[in-house]
């Protein structure tokens, strides 16, 4: 699945810097992605090395700026670091390509 199968119309960063973004996004979950689990059919959760708390934090930042659909909550939880992706409704198809992205990353 590429990129530009559920990149939203409601994703204000910029074409050209999309690739990047998801570059880094797969930079991070693969060094530090120990589970993604599929919580419920707008819910995503990432656990991630804490080592990845820095980046994961600034990533989503930069992400829920131009993504606004998107809300994420990260917390440490039992020695790692849990991330919260949720969306409303209209937008499960871009969870389900995150999902299936980064599982692949993950493998």
């Amino acid at each position: 699945m590429t990129e530009r199968d559920w990149t939203p119309e409601a994703c204000t960063l910029p074409t050209a810097e999309r690739p990047g973004r998801l570059a880094e996004f797969d930079e991070v979950l693969r060094a530090a992605l120990i589970e993604q689990r599929r919580t419920a059919p707008t819910r995503l959760c990432w656990i991630l090395h804490p080592s990845a708390e820095r980046a994961i934090n600034d990533l989503v930042a930069r992400e829920s700026d131009c993504c606004s659909f998107f809300a994420f909550a990260v917390d440490r939880t039992d020695g790692a670091v849990r991330v919260q992706v949720t969306v409303p409704p209209g937008h499960v198809d871009v969870l389900d390509g995150m999902a299936e992205r980064f599982g692949q990353v993950h493998r």
